[in-house]
């Protein structure tokens, strides 16, 4: 081969500086692309690569990280994320023995068969290669490095006795916490590395242990792929580690790339066992020290001349076998898997019916499984992607925003923030595909944006879980001889050495932000020191307190006093929630534990009390069949259900059966099924505070000031908000429902369809002006019609002994003898109308509305008939006979009395519905 495209293998053991040579290699060729095994070693390459070169001409491309510069010279990537005829100088793969991976290795390989450079080519790793790659790529060159220091065993030994600047080595997340939680309570703490871990979190927790800030790190496998820490000693605490399919031990040179993370560059290092792993045979540790391993003899392989005319010619070129001797086709991965769930999917079917359908499915279906959950919810998830890609062209970002704000929560614990990272890079991942989403740069920044908080978080998570900064500074201030003394006064105030270090507000440290970040951590680690027996003494104090030193908030806080110590989360049920206490991590999960039981005895008992009737009728068993449902539906409703929603229900309920509920102070009210009981203003709060919180509200709506009767409508307010808070919406105001019901009864007494006037005692009731009263009535559905008059005045009423008749001539009749019934007649008028009034008196108007049912027309006031009104009942004769049946009197179709039907363009009307009473026939003329 040409000097000038030369195939070059770099093999060997660790810490032999390939990946420093390989770097090298490719800064000195105008352009070159070098894949990583792990996004956290691309993203440590990367760095140096840019503090050599500077970022404007370095890429780093990963599934969920794109930064690439307009004038990129340089591409740092994992392996999987290698860019494809590029047509750059150099090329690269590190770890280049992933090829025997079950999960990875057919990637490795792919890029090993076909990934090449235009002048240089290198693949880096251990020696297990050299006759694969031999046979795979008989061009290659071989080169051999050794190791710079040298690797020993140093045998058994308990976490108590490990040394400092040592590496605990797991392969399971709970063992990780465990062994970091041992090395808090004796050692003071310990840096946590997972491959999980976003590169944000797992630099700072390096830093961290790099810094000095902790003496020991716990890492999962992750860090036997060419991460570069300062580690003196890597102990094994098990041997074993699970593959996605079963449990089975490390082989040699999988433990010996783990262990040569021991002693960087000149320095020797030592590795050995701890916890409950047993000590390594004699022929395993001869080979980890001495660089000799059994050669790979297999290597993961996946067909990649993929068909995609069709899903069945896609999967089936995927399961192609090969005849090559050193290659194997790869178990079923995670991908194919997808594709297969997905094409059972009827609608991805139909979709995936040409070529570029079934390319973009085949896209879709690679985005990786970050999330860890099954099988099955992973394919609805890329279900869901695949066919807005396909519809729409792009994902829509309404639906991405919600998905993305959905996951930005800083708040929870380790496990929680972990998850959230997991699921934040499934859309980061999104995010950088091109053509995806539309301004695919601001849906990057936003998703990196959410990664970076939920990182941080989750560093500030593990600080505070497995870093134990009291024990730490102390142990040290021990060595020293020296003490600090902190204390606790009746406020809350915490003082050290007499200066003020924070405030304890409940059960949660608000420490004091001045003073330096060494002086900020001794006085914290002093001030919990102090802090340990007042959480208890607080927590005891607080669980034998009265409820009446407790309140729930509306946004549903819990305070005792003036202290937040809680919160209320959902529970099974509207009516059973639970409580989240708000307690430091330093008090202990003791603590934790006794104020969240005080909290929920407190609301258990609020609720118990207020929702007395409800909880009566749950416990009631001799309620049974249509009653019992309906007992239900009102307790789901929390005491109030609007009649429409349950009409039916209702209808279908015998007199037995409504006596029955009646008995527990249930109402059938004509708008509303309500608890009397329920509406007062203690229930009423409360019952918005449950059903804010079984709604899923963000923002928790306030209960109306108690004590009125019509309060203003809230547009903005969520559905159901005036009924829960036991109001109906009527136009500007919402009228409580009991009066509501009172109203009804008052409107079946009048004319609603020939129209009429409000009373005072309409009024009266619902507190308002007339003004008020037409907006409410029109909000109830009638018509309101405004008109002045002048206002009726008459003269006083002349008693009967007072009367006296006009002056009489001499023959008239006496006084005595006077008409008396008509002179009163005479003086006692009405005024009705303007021309009835005096001219020289100013008239008085006033102004009135007349109501009519809405849904009546126009031209039906009062008994005015219809155009071309027809006269109804039987054909009359000319005597007035009806039909042939007998006599009787003409029917006079003018003041013929109208039946109640709903015009036919108008919706039938509702028999439940109070103010539609008078259509029904019960105020016929």
């Amino acid at each position: 081969m040409a000097p000038n495209n030369r195939i070059v293998a770099v093999l060997g053991p660790t810490n032999t500086g390939k990946t420093h040579y390989a770097i090298e290699r490719m800064l000195a060729h105008r352009s070159g692309v070098i894949g990583l095994p792990l996004r956290l070693l691309a993203r440590e390459v990367y760095d140096k690569i840019v503090a050599l070169r500077g970022p404007s001409v370095v890429a780093l491309v990963t599934g969920e990280e794109r930064i690439v510069p307009d004038r990129a010279k340089y591409w740092v990537c994992t392996v999987e994320a290698m860019p494809e005829g590029m047509g750059c100088d150099f090329l690269a793969v590190d770890e280049i023995q992933l090829c025997a991976d079950p999960e990875r290795g057919h990637i490795f390989t792919d890029r090993l068969l076909r990934a090449r450079g235009l002048h240089e080519t290198l693949f880096l790793g251990a020696e297990t290669m050299r006759k694969a790659i031999a046979a795979l790529v008989p061009t290659a060159d071989f080169l051999y490095r050794d190791r710079f220091s040298e690797l020993s065993y140093s045998g058994q030994k308990k976490i108590s006795r490990m040394p400092a600047r040592s590496a605990i080595v797991s392969f399971s997340v709970d063992n990780v916490y465990g062994i970091a939680e041992l090395l808090r309570r004796q050692k003071g703490g310990a840096a946590v590395v997972m491959g999980a871990l976003s590169p944000r979190t797992r630099n700072a927790q390096v830093e961290m242990y790099q810094n000095g800030d902790v003496d020991y790190l716990v890492a999962t496998d992750a860090i036997g792929m060419g991460l570069n820490l300062d580690v003196n000693h890597v102990a094994f605490s098990a041997t074993s580690k699970f593959d996605g399919n079963r449990m089975r031990p490390l082989m040699a040179n999988e433990l010996a790339q783990i262990a040569g993370r021991a002693g960087r560059h000149m320095n020797n290092g030592t590795f050995g066992v701890t916890g409950e792993a047993g000590p390594l045979h004699d022929e395993v540790l001869e080979a980890i020290t001495e660089n000799r391993f059994q050669p790979l003899s297999k290597l993961y392989w996946r067909n990649s001349k993929l068909q995609f005319g069709t899903t069945k010619a896609l999967i089936a070129s995927l399961e192609t076998h090969t005849d090559n001797d050193w290659l194997t086709r790869v178990r079923e991965s995670d991908d194919l898997g997808a594709l297969k769930t997905l094409v059972e999917d009827v609608e991805v079917q139909a979709r995936a019916s040409d070529g570029a359908s079934v390319t973009l499915l085949w896209d879709v279906c690679r985005i990786p499984d970050f999330r860890g959950i099954s099988g099955r919810e992973h394919a609805d998830l890329l279900s869901v992607i695949y066919n807005y890609l396909h519809e729409k062209g792009q994902i829509p970002q309404v639906w991405l925003a919600r998905q993305i704000n959905r996951i930005d929560n800083t708040q929870g614990d380790i496990d929680a923030l972990s998850k959230r990272l997991a699921y934040i890079r499934t859309w980061t991942y999104v995010a950088q595909r091109k053509g995806w989403v539309d301004d695919h740069s601001h849906w990057r920044d936003a998703t990196r944006a959410v990664e970076d908080r939920l990182s941080d978080a989750l560093h500030i998570a593990l600080t505070q879980r497995f870093v134990d900064r009291r024990t730490s500074i102390l142990m040290r201030r021990l060595k020293q001889k020296e003490s600090l003394v902190a204390d606790v006064n009746k406020d809350g105030e915490v003082t050290v050495e007499e200066q003020f270090v924070g405030r304890l507000e409940g059960f949660r440290f608000q420490q004091d932000v001045s003073g330096s970040p060494d002086e900020a951590k001794t006085l914290r680690s002093a001030s919990l020191q102090a802090l340990t027996p007042e959480f208890h003494l607080r927590a005891d104090r607080m669980y034998n307190a009265p409820d009446t030193e407790f309140d729930f908030t509306e946004q549903g806080g819990l305070m005792w006093g003036t202290s937040a110590v809680g919160k209320l989360i959902p529970g099974p049920d509207a009516l059973k929630p639970h409580v989240q206490a708000f307690v430091d991590v330093e008090a202990g999960p003791e603590v934790t534990e006794k104020v969240t039981r005080r909290l929920q005895h407190f609301i258990d008992r609020k609720v118990s009390t207020l929702f007395e009737p409800l909880l009566n009728m749950q416990r009631d068993e001799t309620l049974t069949g249509m009653a019992r449902g309906f007992a239900f539906q009102m307790i789901e409703g929390l005491g109030l259900l609007d009649r429409a929603d349950v009409g039916e229900d209702v209808k279908s309920l015998d007199q037995e059966s409504r006596s029955a509920l009646r008995k527990h102070g249930i109402r059938f009210g004509q708008f509303t099924v309500f608890m009397p009981l329920l509406l007062k203003p203690a229930p009423t709060r409360l019952r918005l505070l449950l059903w804010s919180l079984a709604s899923g509200l963000q923002e928790f709506p306030e209960a109306p000031p108690p004590g009125l009767v019509t309060v203003p409508t809230d547009d903005k307010a969520p559905e159901g908000y005036h009924l829960k808070s036991g109001y109906r919406a009527a136009g500007e105001r919402a009228l409580r429902v009991d009066m509501a019901e009172r109203l009804a009864d008052m409107l079946r007494t009048q004319d609603t369809r020939g129209g009429f006037e409000a009373t005072a005692d309409m009024l009266s009731i619902t507190g308002m002006t007339l003004e008020q009263f037409a907006n409410l009535m029109q909000g109830l559905g009638y018509r309101a019609e405004k008109a002045e008059r002048v206002k009726v005045k008459a003269m006083p009423v002349v008693d009967k002994a007072e009367a006296v008749a006009p002056e009489a001539d001499a023959g008239d009749a006496t006084a005595d003898e006077a008409p008396v019934a008509e002179a009163v007649s005479e003086v006692t008028p009405e005024i009705t109308s303007v021309d009835e009034a005096d001219p020289e008196q100013p008239v008085e108007m006033e102004v009135f509305y007349t109501f009519a049912w809405g849904a009546r027309r126009p031209e039906r006031i009062a008994d005015a008939p219809r155009k071309n009104a027809k006269p109804r009942g039987k054909p009359q004769n000319d005597k007035g006979a009806k039909g042939k049946r007998g006599k009787g009197p003409r029917r006079d179709t003018k003041a013929e009395t109208f039946q109640a039907r709903p015009p036919k363009h108008e919706k039938p009307i509702d028999p439940d519905n109070p103010f539609a009473a008078a259509l029904m026939g019960f105020n016929k003329k």
